[in-house]
């Protein structure tokens, strides 16, 4: 019963935060299976290097699926090409069976992470500045 409460919790939780929460949300899901893939390492379990560096990558593409261009800019390019460097860094560790290279990712996605976790927590760093020109609309004669 008490797991049941706690999962409906999680999802009450997700349901209602706001973007920049559900971002810091999926970086610590990242983490989290990557340091699990890295313990199928050590464990010599492929099935759970595998299936954790799998479910990175998904969350991953997720992330790069929801990149708005048009908006985001320089740093939605940016992030694009970070996510690319990720998806190409972990099959290749996943391949290899290399933990090191696990933890390079891990050291992207936590700085990603942290930045994500100061635009949460200060929403008006996101507040686009007011125009200071009048549009024709606003203009009275």
């Amino acid at each position: 019963m008490q797991n049941y409460a706690h999962l409906q919790y999680q999802k009450t939780e997700v349901t209602t935060v706001d973007s920049g929460k559900v971002v810091v949300l999926l970086y610590e899901g990242t983490i989290k299976f990557l340091r699990k893939s890295q313990e199928g390492i050590a464990e010599k379990d492929i099935e759970k290097r595998h299936n954790n560096i799998m479910r990175t990558l998904d969350i991953i593409d997720e992330l790069n699926n929801s990149l708005n261009f048009s908006e985001g800019g320089e740093i939605a390019r940016s992030l694009n090409a970070l996510y690319l460097f990720m998806r190409g860094h972990l099959t290749e560790a996943n391949i290899n069976n290399n933990s090191h290279m696990i933890e390079e990712v891990v050291n992207m996605l936590s700085s990603l992470k942290d930045a994500w976790e100061e635009v949460a927590a200060n929403p008006e760093i996101n507040k686009p500045e007011p125009n200071p020109l009048p549009t024709t609309g606003d203009i009275r004669i």
